[in-house]
């Protein structure tokens, strides 16, 4: 497409997207939409995150910025601090943001709105079959504020009547479900926590690195990291964003993306998918 073109396929997106009350709603942000991502995905695919951008462009005729963090805390602060206007985070830290945030879509993965934490160590390490064999070991967590990387492992050592904070030799963060898997993976550490759809999406594009691990124990399913919006965010703009999103298997670039990402799609999704994780966080003595 020529830059002539370009621009009016963009000029008339732009002006079917910013009806008065969507103007109101974007000028807080200076017309620019800002979505943040903590380190739970496999994001490190330059070229996807850039169509992805330029797709939801497109489509909403604004400005859009991608924002990255090292951390989920990280990305958290963004929300409270409202300089990120939308955010794809982890279960645990949307339950700890509820009342500044408001889900907006979850990801279907296989067809599901769920996932797993997977405990995995080194594929020669015929020993261990399960997370109980690695006591006095040395094990990845992939954040404090993970869910599958972090709050599973633990809540199973508490079922299995075991002290978290006493019985690995040492623990430690990676800040990345991936590096989880490459500290497994060069003998690092000898056991690790991981996101289930991060370990199959690497399985399918760095077989590589997770065929020197194995899989040990797979936890119960969980509702899968929502795609939220701050509350402030105007009513018009979450629900523009929020059917972006939905329809993106329904027309040949979106439902590429979605590929690319390695899901199926996305809904509207509720908050009863992560009552089983609410219900943890009590028994543990958090939430």
């Amino acid at each position: 497409m020529s830059n002539i073109s370009r621009r009016h396929v963009l000029s008339a997106l732009g002006g079917l997207a910013l009806t008065g009350s969507m103007r109101q709603a974007l000028s807080a942000s200076g017309t620019q939409v800002r979505v943040g991502f903590t380190p739970a995905f496999v994001l490190n695919q330059y070229a996807l995150l850039a169509d992805w951008r330029e797709y939801m462009e497109q489509r909403l005729g604004v400005s859009v910025e991608f924002v990255q963090r090292d951390s989920y805390q990280e990305t958290m602060d963004l929300i409270r601090l409202k300089q990120i206007d939308f955010a794809w985070v982890c279960d645990y830290p949307y339950l700890y943001l509820r009342n500044m945030v408001r889900l907006l879509a979850v990801p279907l993965y296989k067809g599901q709105p769920y996932y797993r934490s997977f405990i995995i160590v080194a594929s020669g390490n015929s020993a261990v079959r399960s997370l109980g064999d690695l006591k006095n070991t040395v094990f990845a967590y992939a954040d404090p504020l993970s869910n599958s990387g972090y709050f599973v492992p633990r809540f199973r050592l508490h079922q299995l009547g075991e002290d978290p904070r006493t019985f690995f030799h040492k623990t430690f963060f990676t800040w990345s479900h991936k590096n989880v898997i490459e500290a497994v993976a060069i003998g690092m550490a000898q056991g690790g926590a991981v996101d289930s759809f991060v370990w199959e999406t690497l399985n399918l594009i760095e077989p590589k690195l997770t065929r020197v691990t194995r899989i040990v124990e797979r936890s119960p399913e969980f509702g899968f990291p929502p795609f939220v919006a701050h509350h402030e965010v105007a009513p018009q703009l979450f629900s523009r964003v929020q059917n972006i999103l939905l329809a993106m298997p329904q027309d040949p670039q979106g439902a590429s993306l979605v590929k690319r990402l390695n899901l199926d799609g996305f809904i509207k999704g509720n908050a009863r998918l992560y009552d089983s994780l609410t219900r943890m966080m009590r028994a543990f003595g958090e939430g």
